[in-house]
């Protein structure tokens, strides 16, 4: 009877033990988790903060070009608007380019064709027992043009003000910048016409946006490595040409 006496308080006892060793478990394990979600949440702000982007931008491909339906026939939202745009301006390339086509001759004989037609039509109706065609008339907005002309009105003067400010002198850089990109544009120019770099354009417009959404994070490592690579040769370049040539006096001669 002694001996059950004091082997019951020493149960109890590593019971008791017991419980605080499972509870301190508990406890540690819960802190444990809870640190590494807090590990998680603050890492994972940073992590976003290190992907790179093409040109810096921190918007979807679909928010830089506008948000509206020109984007979604860029990014082949709709496939049949998108492949109907893009044939219809193959037409066009293929007419005035390929088949020499005047645009003059192409609007008179899409116009002969389209009056000849409806007059038919509205004559031959009591012959073939059809109602004669209704031909709606067609009355232009104002406020569309005016728009339309503000819009432009706005474009040109920020063209002229960034060619003033090119042009007074005050940034070197931009000006070098702008001869090289007029001087690439002459070239390309002399390779093909109008026309031709329009519908080139046009279809880059339809192929690369949706092809870099598509593949934008194996574009975007190669992209980084690109800039890298050329922030270093400009820096390079800076500092052997264009600086010196900023900080050169300009020798004014007195009459």
């Amino acid at each position: 009877m002694a001996e059950e006496s004091e082997s019951t308080p020493v149960s109890t006892v590593e019971s008791m033990m017991e419980k605080i060793r499972e509870k301190i478990q508990v406890h540690d394990s819960s802190s444990s988790d809870s640190d590494s979600d807090g590990e998680k949440s603050a890492s994972s702000p940073s992590v976003k903060a290190k992907i790179y982007r093409l040109f810096g931008r921190e918007r979807p491909v679909h928010h830089v070009l506008g948000g509206g339906k020109p984007a979604d026939v860029f990014l082949w939202r709709n496939k049949k608007i998108s492949a109907g745009v893009l044939g219809a301006a193959t037409v066009v390339w293929v007419l005035f380019e390929l088949i020499e086509y005047h645009l003059l001759t192409l609007v008179c004989h899409i116009l002969v064709l389209a009056l000849a037609l409806m007059f038919l039509w509205s004559n031959a109706h009591t012959f073939i027992n059809k109602t004669r065609p209704h031909i709606p008339e067609v009355h232009l907005p104002e406020e569309l043009f005016l728009e339309v002309a503000a819009a432009l009105r706005m474009e040109i003067n920020y063209a002229f003000a960034v060619l003033h400010d090119i042009a007074s002198g005050r940034d070197l850089k931009k000006f070098l910048l702008v001869i090289v990109g007029l001087w690439i544009l002459s070239i390309v120019g002399t390779w093909c016409n109008f026309l031709t770099l329009f519908y080139i354009v046009f279809v880059l417009l339809h192929t690369v946006p949706v092809l870099y959404e598509k593949y934008e994070d194996k574009v975007d490592p190669s992209a980084e490595k690109i800039m890298i690579e050329l922030k270093k040769q400009y820096a390079v370049f800076d500092a052997k040409v264009l600086s010196k040539i900023s900080n050169v006096p300009l020798k004014v001669k007195k009459v």
